[in-house]
C-alpha cells in the first residue's frame, strides 16, 4: 500500500507541474511495474496494452458517439433546442438563463460530451442573454453548469467509459443516469429563480420572445427523434450500444444534410475535432489502463479493503469518503482523468463491501447505482474551482469574461449539484427505478 500511495503522490505532482495527465499515468504506471517486476515485463505490458487499446472493438463506441455529437454541433440544431426553450421561459424572470439550462440539457442527450455542449451553447444563448442584459455572471453560470449534463444524461462518453472499466451494462447505465438528469435540469431551473430573486438585476425583463423559424422546429424534432430512435434501438433489443453509436453517428449526418445548415468546411471540421478528441481519449484510456496495472499489482484495492474491515467502517462512511475524495481531486483534475483514475480502485472496494446487503438490492443495481453517483459527483468537478474544465471552455470562447466572473457565476448550481448529489445517494431508486422497468 505505501508504494502505491507514493505512486499517487508522484503521479498528482506531476500533474501539478503540468505535464500531460495521460503520460504522467503512463510513466507512473509504466516505472512502478518496472520496480516492482522488472523493466522487461512492465515494457512488455506497456506495449500489451498499447496494442489493445487501440484495437478494441468495444472502444469504437467512443469516437462514434462523439463524432454524432460534433456534427449536430456543426449542423446548428442547438439554435433551434434554445429557441424552442425560449419559448417556455423566455418571459419568466430569468428566463433566458432557464433556457440556456433546458436546451443544454437537450443538447447533451445526444452529444454526450459536457465540453461539446457547453463550447456549442455559449456560442448560441450568449449573445441572446447579453443582448437583453442579464449579468454575465448568471449567463455565463448558466450554460457552464448546463453544460455538465452531457457526462450523465444518454449517451453518455463517461458512462461507456465506466462501463468498459467495470464490464457492467452500459444499456442499464444509460438508463440509469435519466432520472438523475432530468432532476439535474429541474434542480439548475429552481437555481435560476433562487439567485434572480434574491438578485432581480441579474436578469432583467424580456419584452419580446421572437417566433421559431421553420428550421428551429425542425431542428428540436430532429433532436427529439435521435434520442428517442437510439434508446428505442437499445432497449427494444434492436441493436447494441456500439451499433447505436454508428446508427447515431449516421443519423447525425442525415439531419445535418436534411436541414442544409453545414457546410463541407464545417463537415472537415466535426470530423478533425472527432479524431482530436478521439486521440486525447484512448491516450488517457491507455495511461491509465497502466496505471490501474501497476496499481492492482501493488495491491492497493485489497489493501484499502483490509483497512475498511480492520477500522470497522461502514458502508455508507466509505460511500462518504469517496465523495469526498471525488471533490477534491475535482479541484485539480478533469471529468474522464477521475473516472480512469478512481474507478479502478474503489470499484473493486465496493464489491469487497458488499455494499448490495446494505441497500437490500441485486449486486447488480448496487453497482449501477455506485456509478451514476460516481458520475454526478464527477460532474460537480466540471465547475469546481480551480479546474473547472467548463468554466474554461467558456473562457475560450468568451474572452472578455473574467474566469473569476464564470466562477461566481456557477455558485448557485454548484450548491443545486450538492443537494442533488445527496438525493442520489440517499434514495437509491431515483438511479435504479427505469432500470428495473426496463
Amino acid at each position: 500500500m505505501t508504494t502505491s500511495l507514493i505512486a499517487f503522490a508522484i503521479l498528482l505532482g506531476l500533474i501539478l507541474l503540468r505535464v500531460p495527465i495521460a503520460l504522467a499515468m503512463a510513466a507512473v504506471g509504466g516505472f512502478g511495474f518496472a520496480y516492482l517486476r522488472g523493466l522487461e515485463p512492465a515494457w512488455s505490458m506497456v506495449g500489451q496494452i498499447a496494442f489493445d487499446t487501440g484495437l478494441s472493438y468495444s472502444l469504437s463506441v467512443i469516437p462514434l458517439f462523439v463524432f454524432m455529437g460534433n456534427v449536430l454541433a456543426k449542423s446548428g440544431v442547438a439554435q433551434g433546442l434554445f429557441a424552442g426553450a425560449n419559448r417556455l421561459f423566455g418571459k419568466m424572470p430569468g428566463g433566458l438563463s432557464m433556457a440556456a439550462v433546458l436546451s443544454c440539457g437537450g443538447f447533451s442527450a445526444v452529444c454526450g460530451s459536457s465540453l461539446a455542449t457547453a463550447a456549442t451553447m455559449s456560442k448560441v444563448a450568449m449573445p441572446s442573454m447579453r443582448k437583453f442584459g442579464y449579468d454575465d455572471r448568471l449567463a455565463t453560470g448558466s450554460i457552464a453548469a448546463g453544460g455538465t449534463l452531457g457526462i450523465l444524461i444518454p449517451p453518455s462518453v463517461i458512462l461507456i467509459i465506466y462501463g468498459l472499466l467495470t464490464e457492467s451494462n452500459i444499456a442499464h447505465l444509460f438508463i440509469a443516469g435519466v432520472i438523475p438528469g432530468i432532476i439535474g435540469v429541474v434542480f439548475y431551473l429552481i437555481a435560476v429563480r433562487i439567485a434572480v430573486a434574491i438578485n432581480p438585476d441579474l436578469a432583467p425583463p424580456v419584452a419580446e420572445i421572437p417566433e421559431m423559424t421553420r428550421a428551429d422546429k425542425i431542428g428540436v424534432t430532429c433532436v427529439l427523434g435521435l434520442f428517442l430512435f437510439i434508446m428505442v434501438g437499445i432497449y427494444g433489443n434492436f441493436f447494441t450500444p456500439i451499433e447505436a453509436a454508428g446508427m447515431g453517428a449516421a443519423a447525425s449526418i442525415a439531419i445535418a444534410l436534411a436541414l442544409r445548415s453545414m457546410s463541407p468546411a464545417g463537415f472537415f471540421d466535426a470530423i478533425l475535432d472527432s479524431v482530436r478528441t478521439t486521440a486525447m481519449i484512448f491516450a488517457i484510456i491507455i495511461g491509465a489502463e497502466i496505471f490501474t496495472n501497476f496499481i492492482n499489482f501493488a495491491g492497493l484495492p485489497d489493501a484499502l479493503a483490509t483497512v475498511v474491515y480492520e477500522w470497522e467502517l461502514s458502508p455508507w462512511m466509505v460511500i462518504g469518503a469517496i465523495i469526498i475524495i471525488y471533490m477534491l481531486l475535482g479541484c485539480v483534475l478533469e471529468s474522464l482523468s477521475m473516472v480512469l483514475l478512481t474507478v479502478p480502485v474503489f470499484y473493486p472496494l465496493m464489491f469487497e463491501l458488499q455494499f448490495a446487503n446494505e441497500l437490500l438490492m441485486d449486486p447488480e443495481y448496487a453497482l449501477i447505482w455506485f456509478a451514476i453517483v460516481v458520475v454526478v459527483a464527477t460532474e460537480i468537478s466540471l465547475i469546481t474551482p480551480p479546474v473547472g474544465m467548463n468554466v474554461f471552455v467558456l473562457k475560450s470562447v468568451l474572452k472578455d469574461v473574467p474566469i473569476s466572473t464564470i466562477f461566481r457565476g456557477v455558485l448557485p448550481f454548484w450548491i443545486a449539484d450538492i443537494f442533488r448529489l445527496a438525493f442520489i445517494v440517499l434514495i437509491p431508486g431515483l438511479s435504479l427505478w427505469l432500470v428495473a422497468a426496463m
